[in-house]
């Protein structure tokens, strides 16, 4: 258990910004639902806190497995919908371990009584269509339907499954790797965000979200052994990432503001609206540790890719302040501090 969950307790009542990532979500997780179990010998377990679990099935083989839940408003936004989401955020969650070729997928769907069919058919198509692009498919699951009232809508829960010959964790970070993210960040978050509320910007918020397997595929494909870890910037955008990473590994980790790229619609909403577009959400991009060695060959094969295109060094590893991520603004330097919980709940 980190030091600090156990210096921020749990209240006697949870609230949404238990389920919104960030540090509330973590120690609801490490002091309930961790607790006691998720050990998994020569693997990793729940109390790892990963993207996924990852079991020995045989010499220099493991099974990885992540399971999420999707409950996002609204059911349709631009760029993407829960359908997408749902398999987009599973395949992601695999690559991350370093598992980019999904063997299946599972998917479980609650229903409100009153949900209309029509709907409920755009749904699955986007999800058939995504696990396409993704190179997967759906093999088996579960249907639940709650009574008018009961539930806003439809909850989709997916799970997903992979075999890697090697994988890949988020603490495995040392002084002197390099960080990269691989697109432009607060896409999704600030996308959702202005959909949901109805803002009138003269500007374009479009959601990132995407399987990312074939980008990472790409990326280790040149990196190797010289690629040491991944998360994906979701609830609590790249703030909470490398927050997460930073405390797993004992490392501090130095941004260079100027260097992370946002786009110039994100930019302006989150100036308008005053949210830093670094702890908004992102759904179709990927943080890497990079060895020095490895840099220029992983930010080459990113950049080569149509994902990462906007792909960048952002960062880098030091023995300073372990645990703290520093924020160089070019103007001066300050702490990187991830929320309590999500800006806004249910995007994702």
């Amino acid at each position: 258990m980190t030091d600090l969950a156990r210096l921020r307790p749990v209240d006697e009542r949870i609230s949404l910004k238990y389920g919104a990532g960030g540090r509330a979500m973590r120690a609801l997780i490490e002091q309930i639902f961790a607790d006691g179990m998720g050990e998994v010998p020569g693997g990793v377990g729940l109390a790892a806190m990963d993207d996924g679990a990852v079991i020995p099935i045989g010499d220099h083989r493991w099974l990885v497995l992540t399971t999420d839940s999707h409950v996002v408003k609204p059911r349709f936004f631009p760029g993407g919908d829960i359908g997408r989401l749902a398999v987009a955020g599973t395949v992601n969650d695999l690559a991350m371990m370093g598992a980019t070729e999904p063997l299946a997928l599972t998917c479980a769907a609650i229903v409100e009584e009153g949900f209309a069919r029509a709907e409920l058919e755009r749904i699955w198509a986007s999800i058939r269509a995504t696990c396409v692009e993704a190179g997967t498919t759906v093999v088996t699951g579960d249907t639940k339907v709650m009574g008018r009232g009961e539930l806003d809508g439809l909850a989709l829960n997916t799970t997903g499954v992979a075999i890697t010959d090697r994988y890949v964790r988020d603490c495995e970070l040392r002084p002197g790797d390099l960080l990269i993210v691989t697109g432009t960040v607060g896409d999704h978050g600030l996308a959702v965000m202005a959909t949901r509320h109805e803002l009138a910007l003269e500007i374009e918020l479009r959601s990132d979200v995407a399987p990312v397997n074939g980008l990472v595929r790409a990326a280790l494909a040149v990196g190797g052994a010289g690629v040491v870890a991944m998360k994906d910037p979701t609830r609590g955008g790249l703030a909470s990432a490398l927050a997460e990473m930073a405390g797993k590994s004992r490392v501090g980790i130095e941004v260079r503001e100027p260097a992370v790229p946002v786009s110039d619609a994100v930019r302006a909403a989150g100036e308008l609206l005053g949210i830093d577009p670094l702890v908004v959400a992102n759904e179709g991009k990927v943080v890497m540790g990079v060895r020095p060695a490895a840099v220029d060959a992983v930010l080459a094969a990113l950049r080569a890719h149509p994902q990462g295109a906007a792909a960048a060094v952002i960062g880098v590893c030091t023995d300073e302040r372990p645990g703290a991520v520093v924020l160089d603004t070019g103007f001066g330097r300050r702490l990187l501090s991830e929320a309590e919980g999500e800006l806004q709940p249910r995007i994702c």
